[in-house]
Protein backbone atom coordinates (compact mmCIF):
# COMPACT_ATOMS: atom_id res chain seq x y z
CA UNK A 1 0.00 0.00 0.00
CA UNK A 2 1.09 3.39 -0.49
CA UNK A 3 2.49 5.68 2.18
CA UNK A 4 -0.36 7.81 3.98
CA UNK A 5 1.49 11.44 2.61
CA UNK A 6 1.37 10.21 -1.20
CA UNK A 7 -2.34 9.38 -0.81
CA UNK A 8 -3.10 13.32 0.89
CA UNK A 9 -1.11 14.75 -1.87
CA UNK A 10 -3.08 12.30 -4.31
CA UNK A 11 -6.10 13.43 -3.43
CA UNK A 12 -4.81 17.53 -2.71
CA UNK A 13 -3.78 16.99 -6.50
CA UNK A 14 -6.99 15.92 -7.54
CA UNK A 15 -8.93 18.55 -5.82
CA UNK A 16 -7.06 21.11 -7.55
CA UNK A 17 -4.17 21.70 -5.15
CA UNK A 18 -1.53 22.52 -7.30
CA UNK A 19 1.30 22.37 -4.11
CA UNK A 20 0.04 18.98 -3.36
CA UNK A 21 1.05 17.81 -7.08
CA UNK A 22 4.40 19.78 -6.43
CA UNK A 23 5.26 17.22 -3.26
CA UNK A 24 4.91 14.72 -5.42
CA UNK A 25 7.35 15.80 -8.32
CA UNK A 26 9.82 17.02 -5.26
CA UNK A 27 9.54 13.43 -3.89
CA UNK A 28 10.03 11.38 -7.30
CA UNK A 29 12.03 13.86 -9.29
CA UNK A 30 15.27 12.50 -9.16
CA UNK A 31 14.32 8.82 -9.66
CA UNK A 32 12.29 9.64 -12.25
CA UNK A 33 15.36 11.54 -14.06
CA UNK A 34 17.84 9.30 -13.50
CA UNK A 35 15.91 6.57 -14.66
CA UNK A 36 14.98 9.01 -18.07
CA UNK A 37 18.82 10.04 -17.99
CA UNK A 38 19.80 6.36 -18.19
CA UNK A 39 17.46 5.43 -20.91
CA UNK A 40 18.49 7.81 -23.16
CA UNK A 41 21.72 8.79 -22.39
CA UNK A 42 21.96 12.90 -23.12
CA UNK A 43 20.86 15.27 -20.35
CA UNK A 44 18.67 17.81 -21.91
CA UNK A 45 16.85 14.97 -23.27
CA UNK A 46 16.47 13.16 -20.05
CA UNK A 47 15.10 16.19 -18.59
CA UNK A 48 12.63 16.54 -21.06
CA UNK A 49 11.16 13.11 -20.38
CA UNK A 50 11.12 13.83 -17.25
CA UNK A 51 8.86 16.80 -17.39
CA UNK A 52 7.05 14.59 -20.04
CA UNK A 53 6.46 11.63 -16.92
CA UNK A 54 4.91 14.19 -14.97
CA UNK A 55 2.70 15.99 -16.96
CA UNK A 56 1.42 12.34 -18.06
CA UNK A 57 1.12 11.58 -14.55
CA UNK A 58 -0.80 15.11 -13.75
CA UNK A 59 -3.22 14.14 -16.60
CA UNK A 60 -3.97 10.60 -15.08
CA UNK A 61 -3.39 10.87 -11.74
CA UNK A 62 -7.63 9.91 -11.46
CA UNK A 63 -6.30 6.24 -12.49
CA UNK A 64 -3.73 5.93 -10.02
CA UNK A 65 -4.22 2.49 -7.42
CA UNK A 66 -3.41 3.48 -4.00
CA UNK A 67 -2.37 -0.05 -3.56
CA UNK A 68 0.25 0.58 -5.61
CA UNK A 69 3.83 2.35 -5.08
CA UNK A 70 3.98 5.86 -6.21
CA UNK A 71 7.41 5.36 -7.62
CA UNK A 72 7.16 1.97 -9.69
CA UNK A 73 3.67 3.98 -11.16
CA UNK A 74 6.01 7.05 -12.31
CA UNK A 75 8.82 4.78 -13.29
CA UNK A 76 6.30 2.98 -15.35
CA UNK A 77 5.29 5.91 -17.17
CA UNK A 78 9.05 7.19 -17.43
CA UNK A 79 10.12 4.13 -18.94
CA UNK A 80 7.01 3.54 -21.45
CA UNK A 81 7.90 7.24 -22.39
CA UNK A 82 11.33 6.59 -23.17
CA UNK A 83 10.92 3.58 -24.91
CA UNK A 84 9.01 5.19 -27.43
CA UNK A 85 11.65 8.37 -28.10
CA UNK A 86 13.97 5.56 -28.40
CA UNK A 87 12.03 3.88 -31.00
CA UNK A 88 11.18 7.54 -33.03
CA UNK A 89 15.03 8.55 -32.66
CA UNK A 90 16.03 9.45 -36.17
CA UNK A 91 19.56 10.41 -36.92
CA UNK A 92 20.41 13.63 -39.08
CA UNK A 93 23.04 13.32 -41.17
CA UNK A 94 24.64 16.69 -42.13
CA UNK A 95 27.62 17.30 -44.06
CA UNK A 96 30.83 18.91 -43.63
CA UNK A 97 31.11 21.12 -45.78
CA UNK A 98 27.85 22.02 -45.29
CA UNK A 99 26.99 25.12 -42.21
CA UNK A 100 25.21 24.18 -39.28
CA UNK A 101 21.19 24.82 -39.15
CA UNK A 102 20.78 28.25 -36.80
CA UNK A 103 18.85 25.86 -34.22
CA UNK A 104 21.68 23.58 -33.84
CA UNK A 105 25.00 23.54 -32.23
CA UNK A 106 27.96 21.07 -31.54
CA UNK A 107 27.97 20.03 -27.78
CA UNK A 108 30.34 21.54 -25.27
CA UNK A 109 33.19 19.03 -24.37
CA UNK A 110 32.42 20.93 -20.87
CA UNK A 111 30.83 17.96 -18.61
CA UNK A 112 27.60 18.74 -16.82
CA UNK A 113 26.92 18.83 -13.13
CA UNK A 114 25.27 15.15 -13.52
CA UNK A 115 27.61 14.16 -16.45
CA UNK A 116 30.20 14.91 -14.13
CA UNK A 117 30.06 12.47 -11.60
CA UNK A 118 29.88 10.06 -14.25
CA UNK A 119 32.77 10.67 -16.27
CA UNK A 120 35.10 7.69 -14.66
CA UNK A 121 35.50 5.19 -17.91
CA UNK A 122 33.60 2.18 -16.66
CA UNK A 123 30.50 4.60 -15.99
CA UNK A 124 30.97 5.57 -20.32
CA UNK A 125 31.92 2.31 -21.14
CA UNK A 126 28.56 1.28 -19.42
CA UNK A 127 26.41 3.67 -20.97
CA UNK A 128 27.47 3.12 -24.10
CA UNK A 129 26.91 -0.62 -24.12
CA UNK A 130 23.32 0.71 -22.82
CA UNK A 131 23.10 2.43 -25.93
CA UNK A 132 23.74 -0.71 -28.14
CA UNK A 133 20.95 -2.32 -26.49
CA UNK A 134 17.12 -2.53 -27.98
CA UNK A 135 14.69 0.08 -25.77
CA UNK A 136 13.18 -3.33 -24.18
CA UNK A 137 16.22 -4.41 -22.95
CA UNK A 138 17.61 -1.39 -21.64
CA UNK A 139 14.60 -0.44 -19.64
CA UNK A 140 14.62 -4.05 -18.14
CA UNK A 141 18.66 -3.75 -17.39
CA UNK A 142 18.21 0.13 -15.95
CA UNK A 143 15.41 -1.21 -13.67
CA UNK A 144 16.85 -4.18 -12.50
CA UNK A 145 20.60 -2.96 -12.53
CA UNK A 146 20.32 0.69 -11.54
CA UNK A 147 16.99 0.49 -8.91
CA UNK A 148 17.59 -2.95 -8.00
CA UNK A 149 13.96 -4.10 -8.69
CA UNK A 150 12.56 -7.51 -8.52
CA UNK A 151 11.79 -9.69 -11.97
CA UNK A 152 7.88 -9.10 -10.50
CA UNK A 153 8.48 -5.28 -10.06
CA UNK A 154 9.86 -5.05 -13.47
CA UNK A 155 7.16 -6.44 -15.45
CA UNK A 156 4.64 -4.99 -13.71
CA UNK A 157 6.01 -1.93 -14.32
CA UNK A 158 6.49 -2.53 -17.99
CA UNK A 159 3.64 -4.34 -18.57
CA UNK A 160 4.54 -7.66 -19.30
CA UNK A 161 5.45 -11.25 -17.58
CA UNK A 162 8.15 -12.03 -15.34
CA UNK A 163 9.54 -14.63 -17.46
CA UNK A 164 9.82 -11.88 -20.80
CA UNK A 165 12.02 -9.93 -17.96
CA UNK A 166 13.99 -12.96 -17.15
CA UNK A 167 13.95 -13.70 -20.68
CA UNK A 168 14.98 -9.83 -21.42
CA UNK A 169 17.84 -9.75 -19.34
CA UNK A 170 19.25 -12.79 -20.60
CA UNK A 171 19.56 -11.63 -24.06
CA UNK A 172 20.83 -8.42 -22.78
CA UNK A 173 23.31 -9.67 -20.68
CA UNK A 174 24.66 -11.92 -23.73
CA UNK A 175 24.60 -8.47 -26.08
CA UNK A 176 27.07 -6.74 -23.61
CA UNK A 177 29.24 -9.38 -23.01
CA UNK A 178 29.04 -10.25 -27.03
CA UNK A 179 29.79 -6.46 -27.24
CA UNK A 180 32.22 -6.18 -25.14
CA UNK A 181 36.17 -6.26 -26.98
CA UNK A 182 38.77 -7.66 -24.96
CA UNK A 183 40.45 -4.96 -23.18
CA UNK A 184 36.91 -4.32 -21.23
CA UNK A 185 36.41 -7.38 -20.14
CA UNK A 186 39.53 -7.33 -18.43
CA UNK A 187 38.96 -3.67 -17.22
CA UNK A 188 35.64 -4.04 -16.39
CA UNK A 189 33.74 -5.81 -13.89
CA UNK A 190 30.04 -5.56 -13.40
CA UNK A 191 26.95 -7.33 -12.12
CA UNK A 192 25.40 -7.25 -15.55
CA UNK A 193 27.62 -9.96 -17.16
CA UNK A 194 27.53 -12.05 -13.89
CA UNK A 195 24.12 -12.60 -14.21
CA UNK A 196 21.33 -11.93 -11.45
Amino acid sequence: MSDPTIVEWVNGALAGDQDAFAEIVYAFQDSVYNLCYRMLGERTEAEDASQETFIRAFLNLSRYDAERSMKTWLLSIASNHCIDRLRRRRLVWLSLEDPLPDNMALASHEPEPEHAMLLSERSEKVQGMLAELSPDYRAAVVLRYWYDYSYAEIADILDTTESAIKSRLFRARQALAENMDETAKANLTSPLLEGA
